[in-house]
């Protein structure tokens, strides 16, 4: 990107910055606390190895067998020291999720796990000292393998969960690849080869055919068509001449021309795109799901009870059994099935995704299916196909037929690879046509194309070349195949037109149905598109679309999530271009076409693998089922806690019930059985 040396580093810094954020990101562990996967896969199996000795040596939900009482103290001192191990390498990561919660002033799973952990090891290693250096009667139960099965629980759980929906892509490092390395840079009117971190403002740059233009700038001099579609989104050649700005990261056409370069690190569209992006995905990081939210009332109510039943059964009992009482209640409020809950969901919803065509980045997107108000999304590649198909082809004179006028104008594009001359192409090759040999083909600078076709001049011009100079045409046709949405190109030999093409860029056969779907659901669609108002409202007419809004940069479409989320409303952003790279990562659910951009893809949550609009139909179906299934297993999960907790500090002593560590593991286990099965019934259907 143009760049003087202090942009090149405030640039390196940004990016820098993003990597960190997406290493960091490979993990959530809650509280916005990220783990490496693979350090994830090596903890979990690392701690596995560590557990089994524990669970063969240490009492199993307050069991304790015959041959385990063979070997202590011996075997209670290994397992203290084992134990020891695994809290302090399987518990980390909660560890540091518990601290980034609490200092968010948040807390969540992450400090209900680490208050868990932490109060069963403590405890534990008393119950060690206690029962075989102090002698104390009744002996004190350890909580070890409690503490082993919870961390390897929890450590398979979040494995499962961002295994299912890892992704390593990154939208700042696709953005970076958008630009070339090299620019020509012109100096005393010589050319240099200089790299692009070295372009300042003001420089002068040649840009030659089919090259990628290194820098935001201005032409000088000279005249081209500049594709544009990886950064706008839009599938067609623009038209630069003289002061006519142009966009780093586009591709030039056929012709090279001089630029200055306008801009410098982040004043260029790129970089601005990119801190959009950047700054989008961040706060929606922010945002809080549905476990971590009963995850944080349940870790208020097992301290505010724990305390409850210390204070209580200290006046009324000895200090001894108010201890072991607390000790109780907090580790039973060791979440084993909410840790599951949650990712055996995913898992399963995630798997039927992929079989629909559909790539589920961030599961967080689902859960806010249900409170879905807007679809915003972009037309072109989204609702059209963006390939432009010929809908009418005339002959307006006598000298030509209409077959003639085709071939003529597929003979003079044939080296183009315009959209527009694309479409010529394959309307010829499907009528059997052969294209006329043309030579002398040539962009005329201001008009269009010019060539020869058996030794006669043609000339292939736009409806304002021929009002311009005051050529006759049959303005009731243009008018009529404009207003469907044509772009009309005319074949001139003279200042006689003999004929024309009209073709427009065709909605996709599956549009219709995702406007009524969304419609029978309360989901208002909103059309957003750098395209011109005219043809936004041709496509936005047939489709049933009343919300468009064109003529759109990339920061104006995420300034419209924007406007909508500050109303209070809840947005789904659908786009696959550069410019929609902003409002997808702004958007509470950004879904992204699979043949749009890497960088559409790496900035969305979801990703229609197959480019059919209807799939985000499947995809609001399938969220509003995982998110049902969610809640079940959120409810049971948490209802273990809801009915043990109250128990285990006593709540029936008076009556003579108390309950027992080891009744509390068995309904823990059964609880995580349960969810499980729940998570695997979900279904997408029909």
């Amino acid at each position: 990107m143009k760049m003087d040396h202090n942009d090149e580093m405030s640039m390196e810094k940004m990016h820098h910055d993003h990597q960190m954020d997406m290493s960091e990101h490979d993990m959530d562990m809650g509280g916005g606390h990220m783990m490496h996967m693979g350090n994830l896969k090596r903890k979990f199996w690392v701690s596995l190895v560590l557990t089994l000795p524990i669970i063969l040596m240490s009492p199993m939900m307050g069991i304790q067998l015959p041959f385990q009482l063979t070997f202590q103290p011996w075997s209670d001192y290994l397992v203290a020291i084992l134990g020891t191990v695994l809290f302090v390498y399987g518990g980390q990561p909660f560890f540091s999720g518990a601290k980034a919660e609490l200092q968010n002033k948040k807390p969540a799973m992450m400090t209900l796990i680490s208050m868990g952990i932490g109060v069963a090891y403590v405890y534990s290693i008393y119950a060690v000292i206690a029962n075989n250096l102090l002698n104390v009667t009744p002996a004190v139960t350890d909580f070890f393998w409690e503490l082993a099965t919870l961390i390897d629980i929890m450590l398979l759980g979040h494995w499962i969960e961002m295994n299912t929906v890892m992704n390593a892509g990154s939208a700042v490092d696709n953005l970076a690849k958008l630009l070339p390395s090299r620019a020509h840079k012109l100096v005393d009117g010589t050319v240099q080869d200089v790299g692009v971190d070295q372009l300042a403002h003001g420089d002068h740059l040649q840009v030659r055919a089919g090259e990628k233009i290194p820098a935001d700038g201005v032409l000088v001099s000279g005249a081209t068509s500049v594709n544009e579609a990886m950064v706008t989104g839009e599938a067609r050649l623009v038209e630069k001449h003289v002061h006519d700005q142009v966009v780093g990261g586009a591709v030039n056409g056929d012709g090279t021309f001089e630029m200055q370069v306008t801009g410098t690190g982040e004043d260029g569209y790129l970089a601005q795109v990119m801190k959009l992006v950047s700054d989008a995905q961040a706060a929606k990081s922010a945002q809080e799901n549905m476990a971590d939210r009963v995850a944080g009332l349940l870790f208020y109510a097992a301290l505010t009870v724990a305390i409850v039943a210390f204070i209580v059964w200290a006046l009324v009992g000895s200090l001894a059994a108010a201890l072991s009482i607390a000790v109780t209640v907090l580790v039973i409020a060791c979440p084993h099935a909410l840790g599951l809950a949650i990712p055996l969901v995913v898992a399963r919803s995630t798997a039927i995704a992929a079989s629909h065509g559909l790539l589920i980045r961030n599961r967080d997107a689902m859960e806010r299916v249900k409170d879905l108000n807007y679809a915003l999304m972009d037309k072109t590649g989204t609702l059209t196909a963006g390939n432009f198909k010929v809908a009418a082809y005339q002959s307006t004179s006598d000298q030509l037929t209409a077959d003639q006028v085709l071939t003529i104008m597929a003979g003079l594009e044939s080296g183009s690879s315009h959209p527009l001359a694309v479409g010529i192409l394959a309307a010829a090759k499907a009528h059997g046509l052969t294209a006329a040999q043309a030579s002398n083909v040539q962009q005329l600078t201001g008009v269009g194309l010019g060539g020869q076709v058996d030794g006669q001049d043609y000339q292939i011009v736009s409806a304002a070349y021929l009002d311009q100079h005051g050529l006759t045409y049959d303005h009731a046709t243009f008018d009529e195949l404009a207003a469907a949405g044509n772009s009309l190109s005319y074949l001139l030999a003279g200042q006689t037109v003999l004929g024309f093409v009209a073709q427009g860029d065709q909605i996709k056969p599956e549009a219709k149905h995702l406007i009524d779907s969304l419609l029978a659901q309360n989901v208002t669609p909103v059309m957003l598109t750098g395209d011109n108002q005219q043809s936004a409202q041709v496509v936005a007419r047939q489709l049933g679309i009343q919300d468009v809004h064109a003529s759109l940069l990339p920061e104006d479409k995420a300034k419209l999530v924007q406007h909508y989320q500050q109303a209070g409303q809840h947005v789904m952003m659908i786009g696959d271009g550069v410019n929609d790279a902003p409002s997808l990562a702004q958007a509470d659910i950004g879904v992204a076409i699979g043949s749009g951009t890497d960088v559409a893809i790496d900035s969305a949550d979801i990703v229609l693998v197959k480019s059919n609009p209807n799939d985000v139909v499947d995809f609001l179906a399938l969220a509003r089922k995982t998110t049902r299934k969610m809640s079940q297993n959120l409810w049971w999960g948490a209802g273990y806690n809801v009915i043990t907790i109250p128990l285990a500090a006593g709540i029936l002593a008076p009556v003579g019930f108390l309950l027992n560590p080891m009744f509390g593991a068995v309904v823990m286990s059964l609880s995580t059985i349960i969810v499980a099965i729940n998570a695997m019934t979900l279904r997408l259907g029909k």
